[in-house]
């Protein structure tokens, strides 16, 4: 049986003399996907150091691979380390502008346009520097599922990719020197999919675990996908391409933890003195990955899963007042149903 306690600790500070630091609390946050946070850390160790290119963005990576497999996690969980929170950085939601005339949004309408004083960018100086913090003089900036956007937004972005400059509307200029630019995107999950759990034939027999995924046969599949996709100056301006393998079970059994650490520091954040403590059988430990555990839908599956058979029947318990303060709630399975234990 385990148990889920609070950590008291706090992270150590980022710094230049550090540079180990900034990747352990990588990999304590961001898990199943050690390629990214080894291409990642650079760009920041070359911005600590002084020695970024002048002129360019401290970097830009596009990220590729199915849902759920870490992404947008690893600019999160970034901006966690850097800023102390996951939510400081300036994120553009590329599906919100699949229509040519949305692009127009991020910069403004020009004078003598209908609207001009109306319409305020969305990419401001002011908003990329907020994306920086005390700690931290990093912006990050994230254009999520690039491809959904129509093709103007590419065709923007080239200015800021390469000189790390665009220019408003209004004729202000933004500065993206400080800036580490990410780009996600899908392209090419499926036949990722595929590469990793055949449909027929005889791998289709091998455990999902022994088949693994060769990375650099992922990472072909993805740079066709993104070479279709993008025009050849888009992409050679792109500094790293990740290509993220779908999570295995050993991953999944880490992000369990942390899903259920998460509960739990919940739990005592809102209910205080009425908080209670979590534990989950073996059993149920293992109903819980065997049914979370999915190649199409990543870590987000299982998160589903936590919150439909758990965290939605505790609360309903709790609501109904049937949770003791300081009792225990068990997780259990049997016979592929799960069952919730109160001990008090």
């Amino acid at each position: 049986m385990r148990s889920y306690t609070v950590s008291g600790r706090t992270r150590r500070p980022i710094l230049p003399e550090d540079p180990d630091g900034l990747a352990a609390q990588l990999k304590h946050l961001l898990i199943g996907q050690p390629e990214a946070i080894d291409t990642v850390v650079p760009y920041i160790q070359m911005h600590q150091a002084g020695l970024a290119p002048e002129g360019r963005p401290i970097g830009v990576v596009l990220l590729l691979g199915p849902t759920g497999t870490g992404k947008t996690r690893t600019v999160e969980a970034l901006a966690e380390v850097l800023h102390g929170s996951s939510k400081n950085l300036l994120k553009v939601d590329c599906g919100e502008f699949q229509m040519e005339h949305e692009v127009a949004k991020l910069i403004g309408a020009p004078p003598g346009y209908l609207g001009h004083r109306e319409t305020q960018p969305m990419l401001t100086q002011a908003k990329v520097n907020a994306a920086a913090s005390d700690k931290s003089d990093v912006s990050l900036v994230l254009f999520d599922e690039i491809e959904k956007a129509a093709p103007s937004m590419t065709r923007l972005l080239l200015g800021i990719l390469d000189k790390a400059t665009l220019r408003l509307g209004d004729n202000a200029t933004v500065n993206f020197e400080r800036s580490l630019i990410f780009l996600t995107s899908n392209l090419g999950a499926k036949s990722i999919q595929r590469a990793n759990r055949p449909d027929f034939g005889f791998e289709a027999m091998v455990p999902l675990e022994a088949t693994g995924g060769d990375s650099s046969v992922l990472h072909r599949i993805g740079m066709a996908a993104v070479r279709r996709k993008f025009s050849p100056e888009f992409v050679n301006r792109i500094d790293s391409i990740i290509t993220y393998k779908p999570l295995d079970r050993q991953a999944c059994e880490i992000i369990l933890d942390q899903i259920f650490a998460g509960f739990l520091r919940l739990v005592h954040n809102r209910l205080g003195l009425r908080a209670f403590r979590l534990q989950c059988t073996v059993a149920g430990r293992n109903l819980l990955l065997d049914s979370g555990t999915s190649i199409e839908f990543g870590a987000r599956e299982l998160k589903r899963t936590v919150q439909r058979n758990f965290i939605q029947p505790v609360a309903a318990l709790v609501a109904q007042k049937q949770v003791l303060p300081g009792s225990t709630v068990i997780l259990d399975a049997k016979d592929g149903e799960f069952n919730i234990l109160l001990r008090h």
